[in-house]
């Protein structure tokens, strides 16, 4: 008997995941539709493994996996989700999970993916694989735009991800706040990211940073 968290914001698939593993015999010790709850949960109820999805409305699984490997949680995750983007496997793989599961899998699949993290193992499903070796690629990919950054935009962006404000980094690189983000506007294009929250991911894939922040 595994005892499991479900992290979904969908009600109708965390009843079909409850009836499914409880079927099996394991024990489904509670649930949740966002990350905040979770983590609380988490941590008061000590589950052998967390099945989480990554879309959770206007929030991300990332988010949790995140706060589990910065806490050392030694809940084991395994991630069921619509996502087959090879960063999103790479990043969550990077985060701590020890799985990575596309929803739409056979029941079979899915216990034996539960079965395997439960007992310590990595599980990709069938397609998955196919998904990490892209994302080996674009790692690759995404160190090349890395080297094409001049040594103030590489010290820019490890300012950015840290959480500095434009302000402070003017004052520890002797720049105006405008000039930092002239440069933090021109290195975001350069490396093809939207935002901040895509930046850091971006950061932690490079080694920039961990996904402490350090």
């Amino acid at each position: 008997m595994i005892r499991i968290y479900l992290v979904d914001d969908h009600a109708i698939v965390r009843d079909g995941l409850r009836a499914m593993l409880e079927t099996r015999g394991h024990t489904v010790v509670g649930e949740a539709a966002e990350p905040t709850v979770a983590l609380a949960e988490l941590l008061r109820l000590q589950p052998e493994l967390l099945v989480l999805d990554l879309s959770l409305g206007p929030r991300s699984g990332f988010e949790l996996l995140t706060d589990i490997h910065r806490r050392a949680l030694p809940v084991r995750s395994l991630v069921l989700t619509m996502s087959a983007q090879p960063r999103h496997v790479a990043e969550a793989m990077r985060l701590g999970a020890m799985g990575y599961l596309l929803k739409g899998s056979p029941r079979a699949e899915l216990l034996r993916a539960v079965e395997a993290v439960a007992a310590g193992r990595r599980y990709l499903g069938p397609e998955v694989g196919e998904l990490a070796a892209q994302a080996l690629v674009s790692n690759n990919d995404e160190a090349a735009l890395l080297d094409e950054l001049s040594p103030r935009e590489r010290q820019v962006v490890t300012l950015v991800v840290k959480g500095q404000s434009s302000s402070t980094i003017a004052d520890q690189l002797h720049l105006s706040p405008k000039t930092v983000d002239t440069y933090r506007s021109r290195l975001m294009s350069k490396l093809g990211v939207d935002d901040v929250t895509a930046l850091v991911r971006f950061a932690i894939r490079q080694g920039l940073i961990d996904a402490h922040g350090n």
